[in-house]
């Protein structure tokens, strides 16, 4: 061992004589934690022959805890311009359904009880009925996201039979998750028929066979095949699926109960028109333009529904209390179409006007340059929001935001910005467009926590901050 190596344990106190002092620290994170925090700081100092009081310790071991104990999944400001983001989260909930989640997640519910009688109840209820009422299906069931929809109604009407579905709706989703995989796992053959392209009905009349099982249906929720192209309709696929005696199943993905044309916005199918058009069961999310929660909801026949309810998967992909009331206080806006845009945050994003997102930019302006001031300048720009989450994927919204030009000229400057805000105690994430770090403005509906954020003293190049991280040159 080197002099230098012992002189460095020397220096350091023991755990026993750090704890004695550590009482306000077990007593915010219990002794386990802070013998282990105590006992890595010392490692830490011995393994480079630095010496340390017991208040540096203690320091080192406060820092560690902070770190260790500080919360993975944190609120974030999406100024990104993709409103239902998937990494961050998708559609923000209305407080009616935050407040039907907290009551469930902390009290017992009726969730498969019916007070009617005492008797055992279905979980499904809680949402079926006004799934029925919005769509005008004969049921309706929940699963824990579409995915998982598809799967289980795979599995139930279609294992070890064949499933016909056109090349050309052999999705990809998020994960690199796609659809045959999917069908796989389900335990269905897949049957491609058509082209990339162009499918037509005759190609999946000349498909049927014994060992068919079902039509499919895939709306291309996440992108757009253009030119020479040709799809069969459902209306025609539901009218040859039942010359056969099979069932069409339409997956809409991120698929929505109301027409959004109402709004301004690009038309996506609906359920209802799906239904209309002759599909027997229709699979959509719930934490897409449906603006609830992560579910997976299927509707249509009430015979196949049955069929599903009674399939073991449903038991293993069921939604939880807390999701169901959440969902169920969604559904229950939508009862009120008039109010929708209003009260639904998803659709209220969508929705927003483009000159009230201009007014904020040049409200923000000032407070934003002054924050950045010798870092970055400040400017307002035009910009376009994106939907989200697979829906409408070419179709762009018009808005406006701050872009963040770092006044470095190193080339890596604009990352060492944005990871600064990424850094913010609510991490401000927006994205890199033009060598300036854009903040589309869009989904900013709490002003002053931004504010408030902008304006700490890490932007001002403290520890961790812009000119730490070399913005500021």
């Amino acid at each position: 061992m080197s002099a230098a190596l012992r002189q460095g344990r020397a220096a350091l106190p023991s755990v026993d004589r750090v704890l004695r002092d550590a009482g306000a620290l077990i007593d915010e994170y219990g002794r386990a934690l802070v013998t282990d925090a105590v006992r890595g700081a010392l490692a830490a100092r011995r393994k480079h022959a630095a010496p340390a009081t017991v208040e540096a310790t203690l320091a080192d071991s406060a820092a560690s805890l902070a770190r260790l104990m500080r919360q993975s999944q944190r609120r974030v400001f999406n100024l990104t311009g993709t409103v239902l983001h998937t990494n961050l989260g998708r559609a923000p909930l209305p407080e009616e359904a935050i407040a039907a989640a907290v009551e469930a997640m902390r009290e017992p519910t009726t969730l498969e009880y019916e007070t009617d009688g005492g008797k055992r109840g279905e979980r499904d209820d809680h949402v079926a009925g006004w799934l029925r009422r919005l769509t005008g299906v004969e049921a309706a069931l929940a699963v824990n996201n579409n995915a998982g929809a598809l799967v289980l109604v795979l599995n139930a009407l279609a294992a070890d039979k064949e499933t016909i579905v056109s090349r050309g709706e052999l999705i990809e989703i998020g994960g690199a998750f796609r659809l045959p995989d999917i069908m796989a796992r389900a335990g269905t053959t897949l049957r491609e028929v058509g082209t990339t392209n162009r499918t037509h009905l005759r190609d999946f009349a000349t498909a049927i066979g014994p060992s068919t099982g079902l039509i499919l249906k895939v709306h291309t929720s996440n992108y757009a095949i253009e030119g020479f192209t040709a799809a069969a309709p459902t209306q025609q696929l539901a009218a040859l699926a039942h010359q056969h005696d099979l069932p069409l199943v339409e997956d809409l993905g991120s698929g929505t109960l109301v027409d959004l044309e109402r709004w301004g916005l690009p038309h996506e199918p609906t359920v209802a028109e799906a239904l209309k058009a002759g599909a027997d069961l229709v699979t959509f999310s719930g934490d897409k333009l449906l603006g609830g929660p992560q579910a997976g909801l299927v509707v249509g026949r009430a015979d196949l529904i049955a069929t599903l309810a009674r399939n073991p998967l449903k038991r293993a992909l069921r939604l939880d209390k807390v999701r169901l009331a959440a969902l169920e206080a969604v559904l229950r806006l939508y009862a009120d179409p008039d109010r929708l845009a209003m009260r639904l945050p998803a659709l209220r994003l969508l929705t927003r006007p483009m000159a009230e997102i201009e007014v904020l930019a040049r409200r923000l302006l000032p407070t934003v340059a002054a924050a950045l001031d010798g870092i970055a300048a400040v400017e307002i720009v035009a910009t376009k929001s994106q939907i989200g989450s697979g829906a409408l994927p070419v179709s762009l919204l018009p808005s406006a935001g701050l872009a963040l030009r770092p006044i470095s000229p190193s080339g890596k400057a604009v990352e060492h910005l944005a990871q600064t805000l990424r850094d913010l105690p609510i991490p401000v994430i927006g994205h890199i467009s033009g060598g300036a770090v854009v903040l589309d403005l869009r989904c900013l509906e709490d002003e002053a926590g931004f504010v408030a954020q902008m304006t700490l003293s890490a932007l001002q190049g403290g520890e961790g901050g812009a000119h730490a991280a070399g913005v500021g040159g």
